[in-house]
């Protein structure tokens, strides 16, 4: 073969399948579905945003893919393994080592400081590393704040300091629920340019959910959820 032949594309790898997804909650003596036959394939390394309203199922969805919760019928895929098949020391270590979460509501803790609050990731995992706690403020811009407390911080620079946890640990998948939520509109774009900084910098994979349609600018690829269906978008 000569230089100038080409060799057809890689194709990438698969982090993440959902296949015939449902799930839903009872209601009183009602079944309320949330999730409807959703299939989904998310590549290594890709920035997925999921777009909709609140109340759609983007929280139900991100919980699936965590490990957090189980689907009623279908199968959620992580590498080659169902996570249905795992123990729950299984699930426990894959959401301790695997995934990490960025929630609406920050979840910090007040009498911590923002290096303690990161550090908590590692020490759940029994490797504390005061390097890699360093290492992960710096990449979010808060290298010179890890003594300061939550209330010492912005509402931006808490969120900063909950994406610094959710990376330190390496994760191969970061999931985001709502991540702007509670910030004003320009600490919110800030935020959505950290995500996805740190999540090229790292190679993982992103999905982020939000109501918020700025997020498209980041994204590989953008889904909305809609009557319990998701869809391109």
């Amino acid at each position: 073969m000569s230089r100038t032949d080409h060799y057809p594309a890689a194709r990438p790898v698969v982090q993440l399948e959902f296949h015939d997804v449902s799930k839903g909650y009872k209601a009183g003596d009602v079944e309320v579905p949330v999730l409807i036959k959703v299939n989904l394939e998310v590549s290594k390394g890709e920035i997925l945003v999921i777009l909709g309203p609140s109340g759609s199922g983007k929280t139900t969805l991100l919980n699936l893919a965590a490990g957090i919760d189980k689907p009623d019928e279908g199968t959620v895929v992580v590498g080659s393994r169902d996570l249905a098949g795992l123990s729950e020391d299984e699930l426990t270590r894959y959401r301790r080592t695997r995934v990490g979460y960025v929630f609406q509501f920050f979840n910090l803790l007040p009498t911590l400081t923002a290096k303690e609050n990161v550090a908590v990731a590692l020490e759940l995992l029994e490797r504390p590393d005061d390097e890699e706690v360093a290492r992960a403020l710096h990449r979010v811009g808060l290298g010179g704040m890890g003594d300061r407390f939550p209330h010492q911080l912005s509402g931006g620079e808490q969120q900063r300091v909950a994406i610094a946890r959710a990376i330190v640990k390496r994760p191969a998948l970061i999931v985001a629920d709502e991540p702007t939520g509670n910030l004003d509109e320009e600490t919110g774009a800030e935020v959505f340019k950290t995500l996805t900084e740190v999540n090229r910098d790292a190679g993982s994979t992103l999905i982020i959910a939000t109501h918020d349609a700025k997020a498209r600018q980041h994204a590989d690829r953008v889904m909305r959820l809609k009557g319990g269906k998701l869809e391109e978008f």
